[in-house]
């Protein structure tokens, strides 16, 4: 008997059971016979011809498959087809989740929580220090909801919050630079220091304390031995894990054979996993050492830019007493939520996100999972209520592991991504991933966060600084649109960043037009982003479900195949040649891609995909014509051109800086 797949749709509903309920009991087809089945129903349209239709859960939501049997009937098969998908989408509309209003008066945040997210209430309360966690979490949605809908493109309810002023003010300062973030700050600062600049670290939590764990490779580490700001026995002593193979891969059941891919092996690709609690503990010491300051626990309120300082305030969360300091520099280090990016960038802010949540734990059973070796990307299912989820899994400390679950997101006001939500799927589905007991595994610590990107053109398309304040990391949003990872992105551009605001100092070049070439652009990372939109499910749209794993194979499986290449990418070290091959590539294999791309990114953003490809391409060309001479050339003109135009000077400076970035 012939057998045909009709239809493939998932149904944005995690409650299996009631949509089953829905389709034997509710919905009626106009045509055919109509019998129940353990997970579905059949209907028999005659002439030996029947459908069978059943459902299944997964990721915590439904799926449904249509299949004919026997002789195919067409008009009155796709009548069926049209009839049921047009009921599931009346019935079962894609609800984007909104954020509970709680009440912590009289009640702690589990028992405000639980009616909305028990299994998440359930295993934070098994973590030390669960109700702290849990208050963050909740906290940085929040703020990060807040944050999107009030400075929507498009949204009539525009408003900032303002925390950067300016007045007049003029003196000597306190410090050289405030760092106001002691994550990425602190290992920025900590160099910033080393070279003898004065120095203070705001922070709000307790210092070292980290949402989120961080993987590199020794080669991208090597980055700051080579710097002089960790020995190699400091940088082993941070190394909680390392791992022989790292795999990629992603579900690909309901994608065609040509479709397909191989596991991608990347032995050297986020392999170093590190205790980030032993990292900043180093950057403490080093900060010490070098004479800087630290205010931990610290809230910032707001900065006043005067005519040769600028003026921090804050507040001290364990006394509630205010404080306050002045500097010549203000570096924006507070990630996603910072409310100084958000105002400098005004209403383009963020185009994309990674909600990002997951734990470090122990208890794996060695057979699931060897410790030796690490998921970099993986999915075990297709598309679930608008998200197309990914795992990563790294060996962490002794017998623990750290596994995370995201998303590549569209920010959008209606739809602004949560990670309480993504808790709760977390929760519930690791033992889909990972065969596994949840309540004998040992949980020991959150990680969570909001890990933002920007699909940037040129250099200048997004300002990062204003009048002696400039953002870095996260808050600049300037990192790879395929790994997300500001700390990666921080690491491989410390030298360059740091050199260049050594020199902005020391000519007190520190205007917002001069800090703005001080930033970490790549244009082989910017013409990436086309890539990062092929993982997101837009907004208010429906997708084939296999869609982005269909995608995700087709790139995947040419890097499978060539391993030297997939570690140039992943690291963001493509040059113009090699990203036209791949693209090349991968059109030939799957003619479709750019069609689904044109689909899920829009005329608008193809087009602005274009002007990032010719800035791409121009720079390619510029650095072919220039690298081998120009640095040289500037060097030897530097002394009478930095007295007589410092501007231009600086200008030519990072000009000429991304020669070195670019080799």
């Amino acid at each position: 008997m012939d057998v045909k797949p009709l239809l493939y749709i998932e149904i944005p509903h995690p409650k299996t059971q009631e949509v089953l309920e829905w389709l034997q009991k509710s919905w009626q087809p106009s045509i055919g016979k109509k019998t129940l089945t353990q997970d579905g129903l059949k209907i028999e349209l005659g002439e030996n011809s029947e459908l069978s239709i059943f459902l299944w859960s997964l990721q915590r939501t439904t799926y449904l498959k249509i299949y004919r049997w026997g002789k195919k009937l067409s008009s009155k098969e796709n009548k069926i087809k049209k009839e049921l998908k047009k009921a599931i989408y009346q019935k079962f509309p894609q609800n984007y989740p909104q954020l509970p209003d709680i009440d912590l008066t009289n009640q702690s945040i589990f028992e405000a929580l639980k009616p909305h997210y028990p299994e998440t209430v359930k295993y934070f309360q098994k973590m030390p220090q669960g109700e702290y966690d849990l208050n963050r979490v909740y906290w940085w949605e929040k703020k990060w909801r807040e944050s999107v809908e009030n400075n929507a493109e498009n949204s009539s309810n525009y408003q900032v919050k303002p925390v950067l002023f300016k007045d007049q003010s003029k003196g000597k300062a306190d410090y050289d630079i405030i760092y106001v973030g002691g994550a990425l700050g602190a290992i920025h600062a900590a160099l910033i220091a080393k070279i003898g600049y004065n120095v203070l670290v705001i922070e709000r939590l307790k210092f070292g304390r980290m949402n989120r764990e961080w993987n590199i490779s020794r080669d991208e580490f090597q980055v700051l031995i080579d710097l002089g700001l960790f020995t190699k026995k400091e940088f082993e002593y941070c190394i909680a894990a390392e791992y022989k193979d790292g795999f990629s891969k992603f579900f690909d059941a309901n994608n065609p054979d040509k479709l397909k891919a191989n596991v991608l092996h990347t032995p050297t690709v986020l392999n170093i996993a590190l205790d980030t609690n032993k990292l900043l503990e180093v950057c403490q010491k080093k900060l010490i050492k070098y004479g800087a300051d630290i205010w931990d626990e610290t809230d910032f309120e707001k900065a006043t830019v005067g005519k040769d300082i600028v003026t921090v305030k804050g507040t001290h969360l364990v006394t509630e007493d205010e404080r306050e300091a002045t500097g010549r520099l203000l570096i924006d280090a507070m990630g996603t939520a910072s409310p100084i990016a958000w105002q400098i960038a005004g209403k383009r802010t963020f185009d994309s996100v990674c909600p990002t949540v997951g734990a470090i734990l122990e208890g794996f059973d060695p057979e699931v999972w060897d410790k030796t070796y690490g998921d970099v990307l993986f999915s075990h299912g297709d598309i679930s209520r608008g998200r197309q989820l990914i795992w990563e899994l790294f060996p962490a400390e002794r017998d623990e592991l750290t596994i995370y679950l995201f998303h590549y997101h569209q920010v959008h006001p209606d739809n602004p991504g949560s990670l309480l939500e993504m808790y709760e799927d977390f929760f519930n589905i690791l033992p889909e991933y990972r065969r596994c007991d949840m309540d004998k595994l040992v949980w020991k610590k959150p990680t969570f966060g909001y890990i933002p990107g920007r699909f940037t053109v040129g250099e200048n398309d997004r300002e990062i600084a204003t009048d002696r304040v400039m953002a870095i990391g996260d808050a600049a949003s300037l990192q790879s649109p395929l790994v997300f990872t500001g700390f990666g992105s921080l690491v491989r551009n410390l030298g360059r960043l740091t050199s260049l605001l050594d020199k902005a100092l020391k000519n007190d070049l520190l205007d917002g037009e001069s800090l703005n070439r001080i930033k970490a652009y790549q244009s082989n990372i910017a013409v990436t982003w086309l890539f990062s939109k092929g993982m997101m499910v837009p907004t208010h749209k429906t997708l084939p479900p296999e869609r982005v794993n269909a995608m995700l194979n087709t790139f995947f499986g040419l890097l499978a195949d060539e391993p030297d290449t997939a570690e140039i990418f992943i690291k963001d070290r493509t040059d113009w040649f090699t990203f036209n091959r791949l693209a090349l590539k991968a059109a030939r294999k799957n003619p479709a891609l750019l069609l689904w791309i044109w689909e899920m990114a829009g005329t608008r953003d193809i087009f602005r995909w274009m002007g990032s490809y010719a800035k791409f391409t121009f720079d390619a060309l510029k650095n072919l014509l220039f690298s081998r001479w120009f640095n040289p050339w500037l060097e030897n003109q530097s002394k009478w051109l930095r007295e007589s135009n410092p501007k231009l000077w600086f200008k030519l400076l990072t000009f000429g800086s991304r020669f070195v970035s670019q080799k």
